[in-house]
């Protein structure tokens, strides 16, 4: 059980403060409500550039690192298609600092020709690195727009491609900014060797003056439900051949989506899951294989992925991963098993109870999923599930007509 409370600012900022005098730390969480699902089709890879020009300096603050780190401080990001994370570790003591720096940028981010330059430039660099040049590294760019025809995850977090970034302009940049970049538009999670009334202060101090911004009503197109089987075949300079299988899966608010995860658990978790025991160990068809959820904020996906051995043609391999997904649909999972995998469950939750900076990111995340306090309740929801949810939503998604499935081939 994470202990917390919680406060709204006059600018709609909300503030949750989670006390934990174990500890000589404290940790400042941001959580901005903007990811690549926000962006335009014709100016995607925006939420992600602006990870990285958010540590480009402010007005006031020109290189946003070395007061942080003058006071034994230590920051990073991420950017998802649903949410941008921003955190401060640093000593308790030194707590302001992190307020100073986290709001200044809020309010006052600097916006230069020179500073947008050079950000592009790493951004287009990390581009062409991770996705262009790596085996496999072009997955996403093909798998999500296989799988999405309207909604915007048809895009990756980087972008559809390379001219979107290059071609950014400063007063795009400024309007994506002053849309998302606002008061209400956030939530701070503020925790360890903190108190409610010192966190209150420094809030009024540092982030109540800054403008709430103009509220807008987010309105995706919604992707509507799959009843096509989807395919697209890849001839590639990669290693091996590779098999992707995207299913698609209801939003994370969705009820259906703790016995999905435990789906994926089950397939996939360790080595005594099904896929690995059956495909890797007792009959040696693929050398790796793996299932996962994204757990997005609309419409996801679960993918099987897997790399079939040189013997092994791909119809093979196919057939190999369907006879197991079906197995499934067909018949209860024995006790044993759900038990065994509620309990790595809740292990995972439990240790997610432990660390300081996992706790501030959770709250945040949950609150934005409605209230904080899903965290504490979110072990309860995967032990209820039953055997018979297990394979009603195995049979809800696990059809040909609700797969994408993308091949790799290895050029010889």
């Amino acid at each position: 059980m994470v202990k917390f409370d919680r406060f709204t600012l006059s600018n709609g900022l909300r503030v949750i403060v989670h006390e934990d005098h174990t500890t000589p730390m404290a940790v400042v969480n941001i959580l901005y409500d903007v990811g690549a699902r926000d962006e335009s089709a014709d100016q995607t890879g925006f939420a992600h550039l602006f990870e990285h020009l958010m540590f480009g300096g402010s007005v006031n603050i020109p290189v946003y690192d070395e007061p942080l780190q003058r006071v034994g401080g230590e920051n990073n990001a991420f950017t998802s298609n649903d949410i941008t994370n921003y955190y401060v570790t640093l000593p308790a003591v030194n707590l302001e600092t992190a307020f100073w720096l986290e709001s200044d940028r809020m309010l006052s981010l600097a916006f230069s020709e020179k500073s947008l330059e050079v950000q592009r430039n790493v951004v287009m660099e990390e581009f062409k690195q991770r996705y262009l040049n790596q085996p496999y590294g072009d997955v996403w760019l093909r798998l999500r727009p296989l799988v999405y025809k309207t909604h915007p995850y048809q895009w990756a977090t980087i972008g559809k491609n390379l001219e979107h970034i290059e071609h950014a302009k400063i007063e795009d940049v400024k309007a994506f900014f002053k849309k998302h970049y606002n008061p209400q538009n956030a939530i701070m999670v503020v925790g360890g060797d903190v108190t409610l009334e010192q966190v209150k202060q420094l809030s009024e101090k540092w982030f109540a003056p800054i403008p709430a911004g103009e509220k807008y009503v987010r309105n995706l197109p919604q992707e509507p439900d799959q009843h096509e089987e989807r395919r697209e075949v890849v001839t590639a300079k990669v290693p091996l051949n590779d098999v992707y299988i995207a299913f698609q899966v209801p939003a994370r608010t969705n009820g259906d989506y703790y016995a999905l995860d435990l789906v994926s658990d089950i397939l996939s978790r360790g080595q005594s899951s099904r896929l690995y025991r059956a495909l890797v160990k007792e009959q040696p068809l693929f050398s790796e294989i793996h299932a996962y959820l994204t757990g997005s904020f609309d419409k996801g996906m679960l993918v099987v992925e897997g790399k079939p051995l040189e013997n092994v043609s791909i119809d093979e391999a196919e057939a190999a991963i369907w006879q197991e997904l079906n197995k499934m649909c067909d018949a209860l999972i024995p006790d044993n098993e759900l038990t065994k995998v509620k309990n790595k469950t809740e292990s995972t939750m439990v240790f997610a109870e432990m660390a300081l900076l996992d706790k501030a990111m959770n709250l945040a995340y949950y609150e934005l999923l409605g209230d904080a306090d899903q965290f504490n309740n979110e072990t309860d929801k995967y032990l209820a599930v039953t055997a018979e949810q297990i394979q009603q939503a195995c049979k809800s998604i696990f059809r040909k007509d609700n797969s994408s499935t993308l091949i790799y081939l290895a050029e010889k």
